[in-house]
């Protein structure tokens, strides 16, 4: 049976965990219209920014003062236990492209869900997850971007998969199988130009940089919309 999706958005969409979260940034997010969603005890580190959440998703476990958010947004009590608050903020919401956001530190077991979750989603939802270094994106099928020579570009395989080609990394794969209990692709370099990384079938896969680049991928995978959320 298919889970309904709460809360719909034309525009970029941010889930908020409980994880390490940097205020300055989340009020970045605010300040570029993207949406809000807290993850459970997200809303916490949405709160100290000074931030109210579009809707707070979860099994509310690590959720503080319950009462006085419900006061403020939609409170959405998600009681299952096969998912994380993650994966219920992922199949509650829909939009272009969604940003992940403390779903990874301060526990390890929370940071490889989230890693699973991207896995579960990534051939049918752009997400990227975002820690205090880098962005993550998942892809499913091939990518392309554009790149400065030299910059850090690692390709991590979810599950293992094998590239038939690629073009512009300075380690070029060929028919080469990545495969997270083996060989990985931590840590290749742009040649300068353009990208392209093609796998040999939909298997998702990492695409990794520096999170400088974080509009740079949101701007290419979601052109500029106006509107809110519409709630289904």
């Amino acid at each position: 049976m298919s889970k309904p999706v709460l809360l719909t958005y034309d525009r970029p969409l941010a889930i908020v965990g409980g994880g390490n979260v940097e205020p300055a940034l989340l009020r970045d997010l605010a300040a570029r219209n993207v949406g809000l969603v807290a993850a459970d005890g997200g809303a916490d580190a949405l709160g100290a920014a000074g931030l109210v959440p579009d809707a707070i998703l979860g099994d509310l476990d690590s959720l503080t003062d319950r009462e006085g958010w419900a006061l403020r947004t939609r409170v959405i009590h998600i009681p299952e236990q096969i998912t994380t608050d993650f994966q219920k903020a992922l199949y509650s919401t829909s939009a272009p492209v969604t940003l992940a956001l403390g779903m990874t530190g301060k526990r390890l077991d929370h940071t490889l869900a989230a890693l699973s979750a991207l896995h579960e989603v990534a051939a049918r939802r752009r997400v990227i997850l975002i820690d205090e270094v880098d962005v993550a994106l998942a892809v499913s099928g091939s990518f392309s971007f554009e790149a400065a020579p030299r910059e850090r570009i690692s390709v991590h395989p979810l599950v293992p998969i094998v590239f038939e080609r690629t073009e512009g990394l300075f380690y070029p794969m060929i028919n080469l199988l990545l495969d997270p209990a083996g060989r990985l692709g931590t840590s290749n370099e742009g040649t300068g130009g353009t990208v392209e990384i093609v796998p040999r079938d939909a298997t998702p896969w990492l695409l990794i940089l520096g999170r400088e680049r974080l509009w740079d991928l949101v701007e290419q995978l979601c052109p500029a919309a106006d509107g809110g959320a519409q709630a289904l």
